[in-house]
C-alpha cells in the first residue's frame, strides 16, 4: 500500500481559520497603513498623556467643575512630562559616569531577552510535548490538564522565589533559575494552543492516514504538525512576552545585577527623587517585549501564507 504524502492530504490538513477573501486590497500598503495607525495611536496617548497633566495644572490637581481631587496627581513626581523622560534617556545613568541612561537599559534589556530566550524556547518544547502526549493519549489529558491550568493560577510573585531557592540548592547559575521561570509562564500558552491545532485536521484527512495505515509518527508530522502551525504561532507571539515578564520577575529574587529588573527595583527606590528613569526603564522593557514578539511574527509571514495565518 503506497504511503501518504504531504499532498495527498494537504488541502484537508489545512485548518479552518478565518480569512477574509475577495479581491486584494487597493490603496496603500498594509504595513503603511499599520505603521500610520499605530503612529496615530501614540500620538493620541501622547496628548492624553500631556492634557491630563496641563488640566491637574490649571485644576490644582481637581476635577474641573468640582473640588473633588483628580484620581492621579499631574504633579512631576507622579506624571513627569514626556520631554523630561526622553532627555533622561541620553543624560548619564549616574553622576561622575559617560553610559547614559538609554545605553544602560539596553544593555540591561540584551541581557533579559538572553534568559527570555533560553526560556521561550525550553517553555515551548515543554509545552508542544505536552501538546503531543494529550492529543494521543486522553487518560494523560484528563490525568495532567487540570494540574497544567493549575499551576498557571499560582501568582509568578510567589513561585518565582521558590524557583530561585530551590534552583540556588541544586547548584543552578543565577540565570539558569531566571531561564526557569520564563520557561514556566511560556509552556501554557504552547500547551493549550497546540493541542487545539494538533485536532484541527479534518476528520476526512485523519481517516486518510487511517485508511493507509500511517503509523503516529507520520500523522504527526505530515498532517496534524501542519495544520497546528497557525495556532502555535499564536501561542509562540503570546509566549514571547510572557518570557520577558518571567525574566523580568525572575531576576528580583535571583540577585542578578545586570538585567532589566535589577534596573526596575533600584529606579523604583529612587522614584520620589527621579521619577522620569523608571518610566524610561519601562518603556525600555516594553519595546523589549513588543521586539521579541515582532520577531515572531516576521517568522510566522516567512513560513505561512496569509491565507493561513489566524490573525492577518
Amino acid at each position: 500500500m503506497p504511503e501518504p504524502t504531504a499532498s495527498s492530504v494537504g488541502i484537508l490538513a489545512t485548518p479552518e481559520v478565518e480569512t477574509s477573501p475577495g479581491a486584494p486590497s487597493r490603496g496603500r500598503p498594509k504595513w503603511l497603513r499599520r505603521t500610520a495607525s499605530f503612529l496615530i495611536i501614540l500620538a493620541v496617548l501622547i496628548l492624553l498623556w500631556e492634557g491630563y497633566k496641563a488640566i491637574g495644572a490649571a485644576t490644582d490637581n481637581k476635577i474641573p467643575g468640582t473640588d473633588l481631587p483628580l484620581p492621579i496627581r499631574s504633579n512631576d513626581t507622579a506624571m513627569p512630562h514626556l520631554t523630561a523622560i526622553a532627555g533622561a534617556l541620553f543624560k548619564p545613568v549616574q553622576r561622575g559616569q559617560t553610559e547614559t541612561l538609554f545605553g544602560f537599559l539596553v544593555r540591561a534589556a540584551l541581557f533579559t531577552l538572553r534568559e527570555a530566550l533560553v526560556g521561550f524556547v525550553v517553555g515551548s518544547l515543554i509545552g508542544f510535548a505536552l501538546a503531543v502526549v494529550f492529543v494521543h493519549s486522553s487518560l494523560f489529558e484528563r490525568g495532567l490538564m487540570p494540574y497544567v491550568v493549575a499551576s498557571q493560577t499560582v501568582p509568578l510573585l510567589a513561585i518565582a522565589p521558590m524557583i530561585v531557592i530551590w534552583g540556588g540548592q541544586l547548584g543552578w547559575e543565577p540565570w539558569v533559575r531566571v531561564t526557569v521561570v520564563s520557561a514556566y509562564l511560556t509552556f501554557f500558552p504552547v500547551t493549550i494552543n497546540s493541542l487545539r491545532g494538533l485536532r484541527s485536521p479534518h476528520p476526512a484527512a485523519l481517516e486518510l492516514m487511517r485508511s493507509y495505515a500511517a503509523p503516529r509518527r507520520d500523522v504527526l508530522w505530515k498532517l496534524r504538525f501542519p495544520a497546528a502551525l497557525p495556532y502555535l504561532f499564536t501561542a509562540l507571539k503570546i509566549s514571547a512576552s510572557l518570557s520577558v515578564i518571567g525574566a523580568i520577575v525572575g531576576e528580583l529574587p535571583s540577585g542578578i545585577g545586570d538585567g532589566l529588573g535589577r534596573a526596575l527595583l533600584t529606579f523604583n527606590q529612587y522614584f520620589v527623587t527621579g521619577p522620569e528613569k523608571l518610566f524610561a526603564a519601562i518603556i525600555i522593557a516594553s519595546l523589549a517585549g513588543m521586539i521579541f514578539v515582532g520577531v515572531i511574527a516576521l517568522i510566522e509571514r516567512l513560513v505561512l501564507p496569509p491565507q493561513r495565518r489566524l490573525v492577518e
